[in-house]
């Protein structure tokens, strides 16, 4: 059943905390462009998981340039968010989502692709990774392994953003904002480290 099995391996390697996941929870919590977001994320995973059925994923392992720069960009911006996220913990006026203005959303979405497109994990992972396993699967059944890898990517990406907002009641309190925003700036200080370390 490629299908599923495309649906289930997809689940698997996006469900994994990580730096976008993080940006997409936070931006459901806020109730802050969430469709824009998640729509990002989401069609984003299809442009990607295509071209690495389509044959993308060999033509980037083969390149060292393309991939030292998203490892080397992929960890400048996550140190510059992580940064970010430092200081609205250190400041509790700014915690909670009533008290300043939503970002614009062009700011938002440029935001959500660095997140996806400057993370070199999301090339071997989805491109790669996904590619290759699908490619086994046959002429028919690899794009029906993509469709079921794509389903979870929306599936996932929709759930996270949009039930994120069950969690408004704790959230209403400044304290769990400083809280959250402290456990994302050393989320992605540690990504970045081991980004490059890697």
């Amino acid at each position: 059943m490629p299908l599923l099995a495309g649906f289930a391996t997809s689940l698997s390697l996006i469900v994994a905390i990580g730096a976008q996941n993080a940006f997409v929870l936070r931006q459901g919590l806020r109730r802050e462009y969430v469709l824009p977001v998640v729509l990002t994320c989401a069609l984003s995973d299809a442009l990607l998981i295509s071209g690495g059925i389509a044959g993308l994923g060999a033509l980037l392992t083969s390149s060292q340039l393309a991939l030292d720069l998203a490892k080397y960009g992929g960890a400048a911006f996550l140190f510059a968010y992580a940064a970010i996220a430092a200081k609205r913990a250190f400041n509790l006026g700014t915690m909670s989502p009533a008290d300043h203005a939503p970002a614009a959303l062009r700011t938002v979405v440029l935001t959500c692709l660095g997140f996806t497109y400057l993370n070199p994990h999301v090339y071997l992972d989805t491109v790669v990774l996904l590619g290759s396993l699908a490619n086994q699967r046959g002429t028919e059944g690899r794009w029906l392994y993509g469709l079921g890898a794509v389903s979870a990517s929306f599936a996932w990406f929709f759930a996270l953003g949009f039930l994120a907002r069950r969690l408004g009641p704790i959230f209403a309190r400044p304290r769990a904002w400083q809280f959250l925003d402290g456990a994302i700036a050393l989320l992605m200080t540690t990504l970045a480290t081991w980004m490059l370390l890697a």
